[in-house]
Protein backbone atom coordinates (compact mmCIF):
# COMPACT_ATOMS: atom_id res chain seq x y z
CA UNK A 1 0.00 0.00 0.00
CA UNK A 2 1.28 3.57 -0.98
CA UNK A 3 1.13 6.24 1.40
CA UNK A 4 0.86 10.06 0.17
CA UNK A 5 2.50 12.26 2.52
CA UNK A 6 0.55 16.15 3.26
CA UNK A 7 3.39 17.86 0.67
CA UNK A 8 1.74 15.11 -2.66
CA UNK A 9 -1.69 16.28 -0.77
CA UNK A 10 -1.61 19.60 -1.09
CA UNK A 11 0.31 19.98 -4.71
CA UNK A 12 -3.25 17.87 -5.34
CA UNK A 13 -5.64 20.39 -3.87
CA UNK A 14 -3.80 23.36 -5.32
CA UNK A 15 -4.08 21.66 -8.68
CA UNK A 16 -8.22 20.42 -8.14
CA UNK A 17 -8.32 24.32 -7.22
CA UNK A 18 -6.96 25.76 -10.56
CA UNK A 19 -9.84 23.31 -12.35
CA UNK A 20 -7.14 20.33 -13.43
CA UNK A 21 -8.68 17.20 -13.72
CA UNK A 22 -8.79 14.26 -11.09
CA UNK A 23 -7.68 11.81 -13.43
CA UNK A 24 -4.57 14.43 -14.80
CA UNK A 25 -3.80 15.47 -11.19
CA UNK A 26 -3.36 11.46 -10.49
CA UNK A 27 -1.10 10.91 -13.54
CA UNK A 28 0.87 13.98 -12.54
CA UNK A 29 1.70 12.76 -9.06
CA UNK A 30 1.35 8.81 -9.77
CA UNK A 31 -1.75 8.67 -7.00
CA UNK A 32 -4.72 6.66 -6.96
CA UNK A 33 -7.54 7.82 -8.80
CA UNK A 34 -9.89 7.34 -6.05
CA UNK A 35 -7.54 8.66 -3.39
CA UNK A 36 -7.40 12.01 -5.42
CA UNK A 37 -11.47 12.07 -5.60
CA UNK A 38 -11.79 11.16 -1.77
CA UNK A 39 -9.35 14.34 -1.53
CA UNK A 40 -11.51 16.49 -3.71
CA UNK A 41 -14.25 15.82 -2.02
CA UNK A 42 -12.89 16.47 1.99
CA UNK A 43 -11.37 19.51 0.71
CA UNK A 44 -14.75 20.74 -0.69
CA UNK A 45 -16.67 19.61 2.07
CA UNK A 46 -14.16 21.23 4.27
CA UNK A 47 -15.13 24.91 2.41
CA UNK A 48 -19.10 23.81 2.22
CA UNK A 49 -19.29 23.37 -1.73
CA UNK A 50 -20.96 20.11 -1.53
CA UNK A 51 -24.54 20.14 -3.07
CA UNK A 52 -27.11 18.87 -1.40
CA UNK A 53 -24.33 18.06 2.29
CA UNK A 54 -24.81 20.57 5.43
CA UNK A 55 -23.29 18.97 8.76
CA UNK A 56 -25.83 18.70 11.24
CA UNK A 57 -25.97 21.17 13.47
CA UNK A 58 -24.74 20.40 17.29
CA UNK A 59 -26.64 21.32 20.44
CA UNK A 60 -23.86 22.07 21.80
CA UNK A 61 -22.35 24.23 19.26
CA UNK A 62 -24.87 25.73 17.10
CA UNK A 63 -27.57 25.42 19.66
CA UNK A 64 -29.46 22.94 18.20
CA UNK A 65 -32.57 21.49 20.19
CA UNK A 66 -30.98 18.52 22.02
CA UNK A 67 -33.52 15.62 23.56
CA UNK A 68 -32.39 15.77 26.59
CA UNK A 69 -33.83 13.12 28.63
CA UNK A 70 -32.56 10.82 25.82
CA UNK A 71 -29.02 12.69 26.35
CA UNK A 72 -29.39 12.02 30.17
CA UNK A 73 -29.47 8.53 29.72
CA UNK A 74 -27.01 8.00 26.71
CA UNK A 75 -24.68 9.80 28.77
CA UNK A 76 -24.78 6.90 31.29
CA UNK A 77 -24.58 4.47 28.68
CA UNK A 78 -21.43 6.44 27.49
CA UNK A 79 -19.54 6.35 30.70
CA UNK A 80 -20.26 2.81 31.40
CA UNK A 81 -19.81 0.83 28.39
CA UNK A 82 -19.24 4.01 25.58
CA UNK A 83 -16.06 4.34 23.57
CA UNK A 84 -15.39 7.02 21.10
CA UNK A 85 -12.99 6.32 18.00
CA UNK A 86 -11.03 8.54 16.27
CA UNK A 87 -9.11 6.28 13.55
CA UNK A 88 -7.41 9.10 11.75
CA UNK A 89 -8.03 12.90 11.10
CA UNK A 90 -10.04 12.28 7.61
CA UNK A 91 -12.47 10.04 9.83
CA UNK A 92 -15.51 11.02 11.67
CA UNK A 93 -15.46 10.14 15.05
CA UNK A 94 -18.19 6.95 16.57
CA UNK A 95 -19.47 6.61 19.31
CA UNK A 96 -19.79 2.81 20.02
CA UNK A 97 -21.92 1.32 22.93
CA UNK A 98 -21.11 -2.46 23.28
CA UNK A 99 -24.63 -4.15 24.18
CA UNK A 100 -24.62 -8.16 24.58
CA UNK A 101 -26.83 -10.02 22.33
CA UNK A 102 -28.92 -11.09 25.67
CA UNK A 103 -30.55 -7.66 26.24
CA UNK A 104 -32.15 -6.84 22.90
CA UNK A 105 -34.25 -4.66 24.51
CA UNK A 106 -31.29 -2.69 26.20
CA UNK A 107 -29.82 -2.81 22.60
CA UNK A 108 -32.58 -1.32 20.77
CA UNK A 109 -33.42 1.55 23.38
CA UNK A 110 -29.79 2.76 23.27
CA UNK A 111 -30.34 3.17 19.01
CA UNK A 112 -33.18 4.97 20.10
CA UNK A 113 -31.20 6.97 22.16
CA UNK A 114 -28.49 7.83 19.64
CA UNK A 115 -31.24 8.48 16.92
CA UNK A 116 -32.77 10.53 19.58
CA UNK A 117 -29.93 12.81 20.59
CA UNK A 118 -28.27 12.88 16.78
CA UNK A 119 -31.71 12.69 14.58
CA UNK A 120 -29.56 13.68 11.62
CA UNK A 121 -27.05 11.02 11.53
CA UNK A 122 -27.15 7.43 10.91
CA UNK A 123 -27.31 4.39 13.55
CA UNK A 124 -25.87 1.26 12.74
CA UNK A 125 -24.79 -2.17 14.63
CA UNK A 126 -21.81 -4.20 14.41
CA UNK A 127 -22.17 -7.79 15.16
CA UNK A 128 -19.21 -8.94 17.62
CA UNK A 129 -19.53 -12.53 19.34
CA UNK A 130 -22.09 -12.54 21.72
CA UNK A 131 -22.64 -8.89 21.29
CA UNK A 132 -23.58 -6.01 19.08
CA UNK A 133 -21.74 -2.57 18.49
CA UNK A 134 -24.47 0.55 18.81
CA UNK A 135 -22.67 2.92 16.06
CA UNK A 136 -23.09 6.72 15.59
CA UNK A 137 -20.54 9.09 13.72
CA UNK A 138 -20.71 12.51 14.21
CA UNK A 139 -18.18 15.17 14.06
CA UNK A 140 -19.47 16.63 17.02
CA UNK A 141 -19.08 14.26 19.75
CA UNK A 142 -16.41 15.75 20.95
CA UNK A 143 -18.61 18.52 22.06
CA UNK A 144 -20.97 16.54 23.49
CA UNK A 145 -19.43 13.99 25.52
CA UNK A 146 -16.01 16.19 26.33
CA UNK A 147 -15.19 12.97 29.30
CA UNK A 148 -13.96 11.89 26.41
CA UNK A 149 -9.89 11.18 26.25
CA UNK A 150 -6.78 9.26 25.93
CA UNK A 151 -6.58 6.05 27.59
CA UNK A 152 -8.99 4.24 30.08
CA UNK A 153 -11.64 6.26 31.68
CA UNK A 154 -10.78 4.97 35.33
CA UNK A 155 -7.48 6.03 34.78
CA UNK A 156 -8.01 9.80 34.02
CA UNK A 157 -10.40 12.11 35.86
CA UNK A 158 -14.10 12.11 34.76
CA UNK A 159 -16.20 15.38 35.54
CA UNK A 160 -19.36 16.38 34.30
CA UNK A 161 -19.13 20.41 32.78
CA UNK A 162 -21.90 22.45 33.96
CA UNK A 163 -24.05 21.84 31.21
CA UNK A 164 -24.10 18.57 31.32
CA UNK A 165 -24.81 18.59 35.06
CA UNK A 166 -27.75 20.69 34.71
CA UNK A 167 -29.61 17.99 32.21
CA UNK A 168 -28.72 14.97 34.66
CA UNK A 169 -30.52 17.07 37.57
CA UNK A 170 -33.18 17.71 35.48
CA UNK A 171 -33.28 14.04 34.27
CA UNK A 172 -31.78 11.93 36.75
CA UNK A 173 -33.59 8.52 36.57
CA UNK A 174 -32.41 8.48 32.75
CA UNK A 175 -29.14 9.11 34.02
CA UNK A 176 -29.02 6.27 36.38
CA UNK A 177 -31.41 4.08 34.14
CA UNK A 178 -28.16 4.66 31.17
CA UNK A 179 -25.47 3.59 33.81
CA UNK A 180 -27.31 0.41 34.90
CA UNK A 181 -28.02 -0.77 31.69
CA UNK A 182 -24.11 -0.60 31.16
CA UNK A 183 -22.16 -1.75 34.07
CA UNK A 184 -24.90 -2.75 36.23
CA UNK A 185 -27.83 -5.05 37.19
CA UNK A 186 -30.84 -6.49 38.71
CA UNK A 187 -30.75 -9.73 40.98
CA UNK A 188 -32.27 -11.64 43.30
CA UNK A 189 -30.62 -12.27 46.12
CA UNK A 190 -31.01 -14.85 48.63
CA UNK A 191 -29.96 -15.55 52.11
CA UNK A 192 -30.85 -17.97 55.17
CA UNK A 193 -33.05 -16.33 58.42
CA UNK A 194 -34.43 -18.56 61.58
CA UNK A 195 -38.39 -18.64 61.11
CA UNK A 196 -40.40 -20.49 64.28
CA UNK A 197 -36.98 -22.11 65.19
CA UNK A 198 -36.59 -23.54 61.17
CA UNK A 199 -33.86 -22.04 59.09
CA UNK A 200 -35.90 -20.78 55.82
CA UNK A 201 -34.36 -19.35 52.88
CA UNK A 202 -35.24 -15.65 52.02
CA UNK A 203 -34.91 -14.33 48.59
CA UNK A 204 -35.43 -10.58 47.74
CA UNK A 205 -34.33 -8.10 44.80
CA UNK A 206 -31.30 -6.25 44.62
CA UNK A 207 -29.46 -3.54 42.50
CA UNK A 208 -25.76 -3.63 41.53
CA UNK A 209 -23.47 -1.45 39.57
CA UNK A 210 -19.96 -1.81 39.14
CA UNK A 211 -17.45 0.51 37.56
CA UNK A 212 -13.52 1.07 38.44
CA UNK A 213 -13.80 4.63 37.78
CA UNK A 214 -14.08 6.24 41.29
CA UNK A 215 -15.56 9.59 39.37
CA UNK A 216 -17.86 7.23 37.79
CA UNK A 217 -19.01 5.62 40.28
CA UNK A 218 -19.19 8.46 42.45
CA UNK A 219 -21.29 10.40 40.20
CA UNK A 220 -23.89 7.05 40.26
CA UNK A 221 -23.93 7.81 43.86
CA UNK A 222 -24.35 10.68 44.24
CA UNK A 223 -27.06 11.34 41.78
CA UNK A 224 -28.78 8.56 44.24
CA UNK A 225 -28.78 10.61 46.78
CA UNK A 226 -30.88 13.11 45.21
CA UNK A 227 -33.63 10.51 44.38
CA UNK A 228 -33.32 9.48 48.20
CA UNK A 229 -31.96 5.73 46.70
CA UNK A 230 -29.60 4.52 50.14
CA UNK A 231 -26.81 2.43 48.43
CA UNK A 232 -24.10 0.76 50.31
CA UNK A 233 -19.95 -0.16 49.37
CA UNK A 234 -19.88 -3.80 48.61
CA UNK A 235 -16.39 -4.51 48.69
CA UNK A 236 -15.17 -8.20 47.22
CA UNK A 237 -11.32 -8.78 47.27
CA UNK A 238 -10.50 -5.59 48.67
CA UNK A 239 -11.95 -3.59 45.90
CA UNK A 240 -14.82 -1.33 46.16
CA UNK A 241 -16.16 -1.55 42.81
CA UNK A 242 -19.58 -2.49 43.41
CA UNK A 243 -22.51 -0.26 44.46
CA UNK A 244 -25.46 -2.15 46.02
CA UNK A 245 -29.17 -1.04 46.09
CA UNK A 246 -30.94 -3.83 48.95
CA UNK A 247 -32.68 -1.44 50.88
CA UNK A 248 -36.85 -2.18 50.28
CA UNK A 249 -38.04 1.33 49.46
CA UNK A 250 -35.25 1.88 47.66
CA UNK A 251 -35.40 -1.20 45.28
CA UNK A 252 -38.95 -0.40 44.77
CA UNK A 253 -37.75 3.17 43.54
CA UNK A 254 -35.31 1.80 41.01
CA UNK A 255 -38.12 -0.87 40.23
CA UNK A 256 -40.57 1.86 38.80
CA UNK A 257 -37.62 3.44 36.78
CA UNK A 258 -34.78 1.44 35.95
CA UNK A 259 -36.40 -2.02 36.17
CA UNK A 260 -34.40 -5.42 35.38
CA UNK A 261 -32.41 -5.33 31.49
CA UNK A 262 -34.63 -6.94 28.84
Amino acid sequence: MNFHGTEVRQKALALLRNGVTNAAVARGLNVPLGTVGYWKHLDRAKRGECPGKHDPKCPHCDGRELDKSAYSYLLGLYLGDGHISHYSEHRVPNLMITCADSWPGLMDECAEAMRAVFPDNSVCRVRRTGCHNVKVYSKHLHCLFPQHGPGKKHERSIALEAWQQEIVDTHPWEFIRGLVHSDGCRITNWTTRMVAGERRRYEYPRYFFANTSDDIRQLYTDTLDKLGVEWTHCTRNGNPFNISVARKASVALMDVHVGPKC
